[in-house]
């Protein structure tokens, strides 16, 4: 049985299909979905999908930090009061973006500090975003003397970055389409790295691995990530599934 440890059910590119989507990766052996959240305005429809699959999709809160902003206490407060308010998977996804723009570059720090610092006051795992901000996210989680256990949510940076992450303690790599990406490199890094200290997702609707490249990620896709992991590691998919599920578990549900 699979575990997608990241996976955006609630996106508007879903509304048409989603259940139909949820039931045939199920019927795949893909069980269990974590939804990372975006930002207030995600939440809503995020429990609703809870409530249709709720054996199956386990929701998240937190900030993304594409979307912190100049009113970063506004969301943070709403954020905290749904911590108050009800049981979550973990707090993620959180972190450092600095793919797009720098202007609030210290309010994402001070978003993350403050979240992390949640996790660990909660007892909740965090799911992790960094893009084109390894230093930055790293020296954010090396300021802390104890961390929460964490998901390093779409990695994809090099084989030292991936034992940095690792050498941390509790840590996880998620992997997802960009494996299949013919020059990303992450193929390199999966055969360096133990299969223990990886977690598989899509990502979807984003990132849809090859043969599907380009188009609208689907739940089922989820087997194409396993197919390159285990050619990879010159392993069965059916290995993939249950070491790389026993690692989801560790993180989500001790």
């Amino acid at each position: 049985m699979f575990t997608d440890t990241h996976i955006h059910l609630y996106s508007k590119e879903y509304n048409a299909d989603r259940n139909l989507l949820i039931e045939k990766a199920m019927a795949n052996g893909i069980t269990k979905f974590y939804l990372p959240n975006i930002d207030s305005t995600s939440i809503e429809t995020m429990l609703e999908v809870e409530k249709s699959f709720p054996e199956n999709c386990f929701p998240m809160i937190g900030i993304h930090p594409c979307s912190v902003n100049a009113t970063v206490e506004q969301e943070l407060s709403i954020t905290k009061a749904w911590l108050a308010k009800r049981k979550f998977s973990a707090i993620g996804e959180i972190g450092i973006d600095l793919y797009w723009d720098k202007t609030f570059f210290a309010e994402q720090q001070h978003a993350f500090k403050t979240q992390i610092q949640w996790a660990l006051d909660y007892s909740y795992p965090i799911v992790i975003h960094s893009r084109n901000a390894f230093d930055e996210t790293y020296e954010v989680l090396a300021s802390f003397q104890k961390l929460p256990k964490a998901i390093f949510h779409c990695f994809s940076g090099n084989t030292e970055q991936a034992q940095k992450i690792i050498d941390l303690g509790n840590f996880k790599l998620g992997i997802g389409g960009v494996v299949t990406f013919k020059n990303s490199g992450l193929d390199k890094v999966v055969q360096d790295i133990s299969l223990e200290h990886l977690v598989l997702e899509t990502d979807a609707p984003y990132l849809a691995p090859v043969p599907f490249r380009g188009k609208r990620n689907e739940p089922v896709y989820m087997l194409e990530v396993a197919k390159k992991i285990a050619e990879l590691k010159n392993i069965s998919s059916d290995e993939v599934a249950n070491v790389t599920s026993k690692n989801a578990a560790f993180i989500f549900e001790n």
